[in-house]
């Protein structure tokens, strides 16, 4: 069964850090990039960071660049987004999504999601 499960999502005060996981199952995860989404209340949803299937290429939007950090271990089927720094403006659902893009990651052509962990940040 094709499967993406976030994880690490919870309430944090400003500055504080959290992890999130995104473990997949059922396909072969050394073929797919993952990127990270998020959304808040009543805001479109955004692609926070994506990185390739080799893990050579990473990419993150400007809002996040020096605070997170993307990382996946192939062995373990799992991705990781270190967040460090947290501000309130980070609250949001923290979705991730793999899909085949080739050697750059993106934010398109995503082929599986996840459900979702909530990221909660006091101000």
């Amino acid at each position: 069964q094709l499967q993406l499960v976030e994880s690490g999502g919870g309430l944090v005060q400003r500055g504080g850090s959290l992890t999130l996981s995104c473990a997949a199952s059922g396909f072969t995860f050394d073929f797919y990039s993952i990127a990270w989404f998020r959304q808040a209340p009543g805001r479109e949803r955004e692609g926070v960071s994506c990185i390739s299937n080799s893990g050579a290429n990473t990419n993150y939007v400007d809002s996040v660049k020096g605070r997170f950090t993307i990382s996946r271990d192939n062995a373990k089927n799992t991705v990781y987004l270190q967040m460090n720094s947290l501000k309130p403006e980070d609250t949001a659902v923290y979705y991730c999504a793999a899909g085949r893009t080739g050697l750059q990651c993106n934010y398109y052509g995503l082929e599986f999601w996840g459900k979702g962990t909530l990221v909660t940040v006091l101000s």
